[in-house]
């Protein structure tokens, strides 16, 4: 499985319903300069990811995302993975399913 998946595959997984985890993994300053997030999502701090992470479902899959899917996302997918949770980071973060038009959701 690779590491990321595009804003696309997420839009259409959401279209059709398919079960997933959407995970909004944005440091909390991030989240608090720009509170909208992709629907459906649940925020996690990336910081406390060995508290949380231990309680994910390992029966679907789970999409991580931050500001612009690097070095936040990063962390905590492999932290993710070490766990052997089936999990991907979004392509670009909430920039790119922003830049895609695709619609957000304000906290």
């Amino acid at each position: 499985m690779d590491r990321t998946i595009t804003p696309d595959k997420v839009a259409a997984m959401l279209k059709n319903q398919t079960p997933m985890t959407l995970l909004d993994v944005r440091r909390a300053s991030d989240v608090a300069a720009d509170p909208s997030s992709i629907p459906g999502s649940v925020w996690y701090d990336p910081d406390k990811v060995t508290e949380w992470g231990k309680d994910l479902p390992k029966d679907r899959p789970i999409v991580v995302y931050c500001v612009r899917g690097g070095s936040v996302s990063n962390a905590v997918l492999d932290k993710l993975l070490d766990k052997s949770v089936i999990a991907q980071y979004l392509e670009g973060g909430l920039a790119a399913w922003k830049a895609a038009g695709n619609g957000t959701d304000d906290r």
